[in-house]
C-alpha cells in the first residue's frame, strides 16, 4: 500500500489544533499549581499537564524532520528559523520574567526561590538564553517562568538534530558527540520522546494506513490515554523510574518521570499516526480560528505561568470564586494577545539580526514563510 503525502492541509490543521489544546493543558495545571484554583476541581485541572509537554516534544520532533526533509532548508536557514522561533517570544518574556520578580520581591528577592538570579541578572539572562537550565546536574528556570524547563530540552534537541542532519563524516560525529556530553544525564533521557516525532514522520511518510483502521486506532490511542491517567500508572512508572540506577544515581529533577514520559510518547505516536490517516476532513472548516489560536500557542505555553504568578500581588484574588477565575483566565488571555502580536506573530522579523549573524544571503524569512504557507510549520 502506498504513502499519502508527506503532511496534508487537513493534518497540518489537526495538529495546530493539537499544539494549542496542549498549551490549555498546561495553563489548567498550572492554574492549580500556582493556587489560581481551590477545590475538588483543582486536582483535575492537572490530568493532562505532563502529557502535554509531552506531546509537544514528539509533535516538535515531527514538525522538524518534516520540514528538514521536505523543505530542505540549508544549514544557515534551518539555525536562523530555530533561533527566531525560540528567541523571538523567549528574550521578551525572560526579560519580563525578571522585571516581575524585580517588582514583586525587590532586587534582593527576599523570600522567593529564585532570589539569587534577581541579584546577578547579569549571569542568570545569558545563561537562560542558552538554555544551559538543565544541562548534568543543574534544574535552573527563570524567575516565575516554570515552563522554561521544557525548552532547555528542546533548544539542545534542535542543535543535536541540526548537527546530526547537515553535517557529514567526522565533523558530525565529533560535533555530534560533543552536543550529547554537553547535554547530560537529563536531556538523554528525554531525547527518545523527541526523536520518536522525528521516527514518526519517516515511518509516515513511507505507509498509509485505512481510514476504518485509523480511525479505530485512533479512538484506542484516546482510550489508552484515559487508562492510564485514570488507573495510576503515571505514579507507578514515575515510582519505577526513581527506583532505577539512574533514578538512585543522579538528580533527575524534571527527567524524573521518563518511563512514564516514554509510555506517553508512544500512545502520542499512535495517536498522531492514525489521525494522519482518519480523514478528519472537517478540520478544513475550522481552519482559520485553528490556525490563528496556534499562532499564540508558544507565546501562551510561556507567559502564562508569568501572568498567574504575579496575579495574586495584582488582585485580591479568591481562589473559590468562578468570577476570579474567569479573572485570571481573561488576564492570561489579553498578556498572551498582546505579547503575541509583539512577538510570535512577527517572528519573520526576528530573523534578521541572525541572517547577520550566520552571514550568507538572507533566506531565513522566506523558509519560515514558506514552511508555514505548506501546511508544515517550523514550530
Amino acid at each position: 500500500m502506498g504513502a499519502a503525502p508527506s503532511l496534508d492541509r487537513s493534518f497540518s490543521i489537526y495538529l495546530d489544533l493539537v499544539r494549542f489544546l496542549a498549551a490549555l493543558a498546561v495553563v489548567a495545571m498550572h492554574f492549580s499549581q500556582l493556587g489560581i484554583v481551590r477545590g475538588p476541581l483543582a486536582d483535575q485541572l492537572q490530568l493532562l499537564g505532563r502529557e502535554a509537554v509531552v506531546a509537544f516534544f514528539v509533535l516538535s520532533g515531527f514538525v522538524i524532520a518534516y520540514t528538514a526533509h521536505q523543505r530542505r532548508p540549508s544549514a544557515r536557514d534551518y539555525a536562523v528559523a530555530r533561533c527566531a522561533r525560540l528567541y523571538s517570544v523567549a528574550v521578551p518574556v525572560l526579560l519580563l520574567g525578571f522585571a516581575t520578580a524585580t517588582a514583586l520581591f525587590g532586587v534582593s528577592g527576599t523570600g522567593h526561590t529564585t532570589a539569587y538570579q534577581l541579584l546577578k541578572p547579569y549571569l542568570y539572562i545569558p545563561f537562560h538564553l542558552l538554555f544551559m537550565g538543565e544541562l548534568w546536574t543543574l534544574s535552573e528556570v527563570p524567575p516565575l517562568l516554570n515552563p522554561w524547563w521544557s525548552l532547555n530540552y528542546e533548544a539542545w534537541y534542535y542543535l543535536l538534530f541540526g548537527v546530526l542532519f547537515y553535517l557529514r563524516g567526522a565533523a558530525r560525529l565529533a560535533l555530534g558527540a560533543l552536543v550529547l556530553a554537553v547535554m547530560g544525564i537529563k536531556l538523554w533521557l528525554l531525547l527518545p520522546v523527541w526523536l520518536s516525532g522525528v521516527l514518526l514522520y519517516h515511518w509516515q511518510a513511507r505507509r498509509a494506513m485505512p481510514r476504518r483502521l485509523a480511525r479505530i486506532g485512533w479512538i484506542l490511542s484516546v482510550a489508552l490515554l484515559a487508562a492510564y491517567e485514570l488507573g495510576g500508572a503515571e505514579d507507578l512508572l514515575r515510582n519505577l523510574g526513581r527506583a532505577t540506577w539512574l533514578g538512585q544515581t543522579f538528580p533527575l529533577a524534571n527527567a524524573d518521570r521518563f518511563l512514564a514520559d516514554y509510555a506517553v510518547g508512544l500512545i502520542v505516536c499512535l495517536h498522531f499516526a492514525c489521525a494522519r490517516h482518519a480523514g478528519f476532513e472537517v478540520m478544513m472548516r475550522m481552519a482559520r480560528p485553528i490556525r490563528l489560536l496556534s499562532s499564540y500557542t508558544f507565546t501562551l505555553y510561556l507567559s502564562h505561568a508569568l501572568v498567574l504568578a504575579a496575579w495574586p500581588a495584582l488582585y485580591p484574588h479568591d481562589a473559590g470564586s468562578l468570577a476570579d477565575w474567569i479573572a485570571a483566565g481573561a488576564a492570561v488571555t489579553l498578556a498572551t494577545v498582546v505579547l503575541g502580536m509583539l512577538t510570535e506573530q512577527r517572528k519573520e522579523r526576528f530573523c534578521a539580526p541572525f541572517e547577520r549573524l550566520f552571514g550568507g544571503e538572507a533566506k531565513g524569512a522566506k523558509v519560515a514563510q514558506g514552511a508555514q504557507a505548506g501546511g508544515g510549520r517550523l514550530d
